[in-house]
């Protein structure tokens, strides 16, 4: 969230633990043992009074190259009485981590969501990220608001995300990663109008 996670007055505070890692291990659910060992993981954290009014949420780490992870979210910030659309997003590829975020100055292009999918780009200085991700049908999480946890949190693990990062000065950036990645968390909630609004985004049936 960078000098964003030091102001007492946002809602909702948001850290990445781990971007890609190991796992070893079993899970068991009634009574059927699932072995994880040899699977890629990824951990973050949420924490403060409540979600964002709005927010569009894509993670993966099952990309076509090994060890890569991508991270990123848009939401709604209150600010002061207005509110804006803040945007974190995090390629860790090639044993580089490729930030582009509100923070840095980086800038969300566009941001088209349907039923079916999510069209996202965010273009830095020097670097730009685009992103189309597949909806599927998940399950719906309780979440916090200010006032208690209720189920209002649809979120699906078994979207695909396609991308493109390009890095340069100009319009002359080149291609640094091009691929896609399948088990990708998907999210979209809220009042996405709100979310869009700023934005001049697009809202589709």
């Amino acid at each position: 969230m960078g000098w964003f996670g030091w102001l007492p007055i946002m809602e909702c505070y948001h850290g990445v633990v781990s971007l890609d890692h190991a796992i070893e291990g079993q899970l068991t659910v009634d009574g059927h043992a699932i072995d994880l060992t040899g699977g890629r993981g990824y951990m973050e954290k949420d924490w403060g009074r409540s979600f964002p009014a709005g927010w569009v949420w894509l993670q993966t780490n099952h990309l076509d190259a090994p060890g890569a992870s991508l991270l990123a979210t848009v939401a709604v910030v209150p600010w002061r009485r207005h509110y804006f659309p803040g945007a974190i997003a995090a390629l860790w590829y090639g044993g580089k981590l490729h930030r582009l975020a509100t923070y840095t100055g980086a800038r969300v292009r566009e941001l088209v969501i349907s039923t079916r999918e999510v069209q996202l780009v965010i273009e830095g200085r020097r670097d730009r990220l685009e992103i189309v991700a597949t909806r599927s049908q998940g399950g719906i999480l309780h979440g916090p608001s200010l006032t208690e946890m209720s189920p209002r949190v649809a979120e699906s693990l078994t979207g695909e995300i396609k991308l493109r990062y390009l890095a340069g000065r100009g319009q002359r950036k080149a291609l640094v990663f091009e691929g896609a990645g399948r088990n990708a968390g998907v999210e979209v909630n809220g009042d996405l109008r709100k979310l869009l609004g700023p934005l001049h985004g697009v809202l589709k049936d």
